[in-house]
């Protein structure tokens, strides 16, 4: 039985799918993708002839029975993801109902919306001297959020900060980064990035709930706050010419061995003409 594969597609530009999920992509003969969440020319990847069937409309059940069903018959199965399949993917119950049906899966990771965001914005989220953590999370919805991990309580940590699936709650979102972050905070709110509609906002968190609402964005939107996105931080440690470390050394090391190497055989030749 061949195994079900979940697949990352990246963030919505079909050359950001990792080639691994390219490949699966091009055997399957049956694929469930996520086509509220996906753009379609990620599809052109799919080979001609394979059932593609859109998530969009299914249920958990439904859409484990068409993966279920697939296997059993002896085809190749794809579950296509948006992002990553770890970060809100949704698999852990698809996993779930695969295992009581006996059938075996694997997972593809895909490039992260969240580190499409930080390549668009030209930033890195972990500055030295600015920010050494990211915090990746959500605002409380329909789908519950742990109490420790509230939104207000995230926030207190100030670090780097990225919200999926929270734009919508935009108010409430800029209310509870308030516990942490002083107003005037720069924020970034990036709709569909890497997709052809992109749109990239940037605003202070005291601004944040009206430019949102001014733009009309109200889905597909990422929410980054941190001083990372303004702050020109620190050289790195790591490649400071002071700054020692294992292979630093051995480089210098085999550079001093080069040139000993290099001083002898010219005492050598001037040893031979003297002769």
């Amino acid at each position: 039985m061949n195994p079900v594969y979940f697949v990352g597609a990246g963030p919505g530009d079909p050359d950001l799918i990792t080639v691994r999920g390219m490949r699966c992509l091009a055997e399957a003969d049956v694929v469930v993708w996520a086509g509220s969440l996906i753009p379609a020319a990620v599809l052109r990847y799919v080979r001609p002839g394979a059932a593609v069937y859109d998530s969009a409309g299914l249920d958990r059940e439904e859409i484990a029975r068409v993966l279920i069903e697939a296997a059993r018959a002896g085809k190749r199965a794809v579950r296509l993801s948006s992002g990553d399949p770890s970060l809100y993917g949704a698999i852990s119950e698809l996993m779930a109902l695969l295992d009581e049906a006996g059938v075996p899966y694997e997972v593809v990771p895909g490039v992260s919306s969240f580190l499409a965001a930080a390549a668009r914005l030209k930033k890195e989220y972990t500055l030295p001297g600015v920010s050494q953590a990211l915090i990746v999370s959500r605002i409380a919805g329909r789908t519950p959020v742990p109490e420790k991990e509230g939104l207000a309580a995230l926030a207190r940590h100030g670090t780097a900060m990225c919200l999926f699936l929270s734009v919508h709650l935009v108010e409430e979102v800029a209310a509870a980064l308030a516990a942490g972050y002083p107003p005037e905070t720069p924020v970034a709110v990036l709709e569909k990035v890497t997709w052809p509609e992109e749109r990239v906002i940037r605003c202070s968190l005291e601004e944040l709930a009206a430019t949102v609402r001014k733009a009309g964005v109200a889905k597909t939107a990422l929410i980054l706050a941190g001083d990372f996105l303004t702050a020109q931080g620190e050289p790195s440690r790591l490649y400071d010419p002071g700054f020692k470390h294992t292979y630093r050394i051995q480089r210098s090391e085999a550079r001093s061995r080069r040139s000993e190497n290099k001083r002898s055989e010219v005492r050598g030749q001037k040893s031979e003409v003297r002769k």
